[in-house]
């Protein structure tokens, strides 16, 4: 990542899918019966919008180059926040879906910390230092409401 810039159209690329993803993650839970977990993912649907917004807000003054969906390099090829399709058909089980989120969010985390871990420039890297740390929190809830479930 050469700059604030090009790492803002990944930001903004990478939160509008993720919301995309638990909206659709959320969708397909909602007919299991578990009201706690479809609210859950339906609250990070709305968390990476507000990423989202951060990151387009920030991008407001700047010239952000636009970025063919082809032309992103992705460190395995899509975004990191781009759960597994799989997972929101109306057939997954909560555990997948739940397992598919938190690698998810677990993707996004080490995509920003790389950020902060390579970028030279220090605005840079303090962007995406604090978008690695909201990654990171949303892997903890994650973390406590599965392992809440899971000892219920």
């Amino acid at each position: 990542m050469k700059s604030l810039e090009e790492f803002l159209a990944y930001a903004v690329r990478l939160e509008r899918e993720a919301a995309a993803r638990f909206d659709e993650l959320a969708d397909a839970i909602a007919g299991q019966g578990s009201s706690e977990v479809t609210a859950f993912f339906r609250q990070m649907a709305v968390y990476s919008r507000r990423h989202l917004q951060d990151a387009q807000a920030r991008s407001g003054y700047r010239d952000v180059p636009v970025i063919d969906g082809a032309d992103f390099d992705w460190p395995d090829g899509e975004s990191p926040e781009a759960a597994a399709i799989w997972a929101s058909d109306g057939f997954s089980s909560l555990e997948d879906a739940m397992a598919v989120a938190l690698d998810a969010e677990q993707r996004g985390h080490a995509f920003y910390a790389s950020v902060v871990a390579s970028a030279t420039d220090p605005e840079l890297r303090a962007v995406a230092a604090e978008f690695a740390e909201e990654e990171a929190d949303h892997v903890a809830q994650l973390e406590r409401l599965m392992a809440r479930l899971k000892a219920a």
